[in-house]
């Protein structure tokens, strides 16, 4: 059983995250891709937050201004009660030992010319945790961990599947001892019959060492199933946010509906009577984003302020927080 408390781990306060895309320095405006766009939120201590949305909308880019490998254009990142939002890398050194990221491609994000060992040891040499002998018997406890073989520290990463793979990602997270970890979409790349049993081990880590999940997603079913929380994300900006199990239940958000209602039921029937919400329209590029409401290009029911105001995300019910204004008309 989770074990959470109230007091927040994280906190995200206004974040923004703009790329320059101008390409040439002569022309007088200069252009921004707005990847994420005044977002705020709290994650508790040992608690699970879900981050959603389709592919492009933000979630990647979040996760990594987070943990700092990319600089935040504006907002705080306070972490257990510092901010770091704006401290300089050889600062950020400390806190990387304390919050950890587990990548959405496996073989991608593991140097191949690293053993298995180098690789999972490499962020022990780098705090000075552990020396000789106890540094290779915490490397083969944690592969162990992880539902690997002693045997494989001496390998190296062309030599595993996918999900073995991601495994030893997992490994080299842990090896520091975190207390935040981001998963960005850590299942993504893997096979349909792998991807439950890394979520499983997922929530045994987290039960056994007290960890505390960022975890980025487009798979709503498998969201549901490890998150306490979830966030929705469109186009830079959070639409939703509340518990897991209310937001399946009673989503508020048009786009959040329409979301949920494209999973995939597994009795035939009831998923024949499904009635699917089709979005219709383009989404928007995130270089020149639609004035008021990000979603308001594919939404049916688009009113005139929708184009013309932003909406605020506020809490409608205990909770449940929405940033629409069909939900939070006076």
């Amino acid at each position: 059983m989770k074990l959470t408390d109230n007091k927040p781990l994280l906190q995200i306060k206004g974040l923004k995250k703009y790329f320059d895309v101008s390409k040439s320095l002569f022309k007088r405006k200069r252009l921004y891709l707005t990847a994420v766009d005044d977002i705020s939120f709290e994650i508790k201590r040992g608690e699970t937050f879900g981050l959603v949305g389709e592919s492009g909308c933000g979630k990647s880019t979040l996760g990594r201004t987070v943990i700092r490998l990319y600089n935040p254009t504006g907002g705080n990142i306070i972490f257990d009660g510092d901010d770091i939002s704006k401290i300089s890398q050889r600062e950020m050194l400390k806190y990387r030992k304390r919050i950890q990221m587990i990548f959405q491609d496996p073989y991608a994000s593991l140097n191949t010319r690293m053993t298995i060992s180098e690789i999972i040891g490499e962020g022990i040499d780098t705090h000075k945790l552990f020396k000789s002998k106890e540094r290779l018997d915490r490397i083969k406890s944690l592969l162990e961990t992880v539902g690997l073989k002693q045997e494989h520290a001496s390998r190296y990463p062309h030599e595993f599947s996918g999900g073995q793979r991601q495994r030893i990602g997992i490994a080299r997270a842990l090896a520091v001892e975190p207390e935040l970890v981001i998963c960005d979409e850590p299942i993504s790349a893997l096979d349909v019959s792998i991807q439950a049993q890394v979520v499983n081990m997922l929530e045994d880590l987290q039960d056994h060492m007290g960890l505390t999940y960022l975890f980025i997603a487009h798979d709503l079913s498998m969201v549901k199933h490890i998150s306490d929380r979830i966030g929705v994300m469109y186009l830079g900006k959070l639409m939703e946010v509340c518990e897991s199990k209310e937001l399946y239940k009673k989503p508020l958000h048009p786009y959040t509906q329409a979301l949920l209602s494209s999973i995939p039921i597994p009795d035939p029937k009831l998923n024949r009577e499904n009635k699917r919400i089709i979005l219709q329209g383009d989404v928007k590029s995130p270089i020149d984003p639609p004035e008021g409401c990000r979603f308001n290009s594919r939404c049916r029911f688009c009113m005139d302020v929708c184009k013309e105001v932003t909406p605020q995300l506020i809490e409608v019910e205990p909770e449940h927080y929405v940033a629409c204004h069909l939900v939070n008309k006076p």
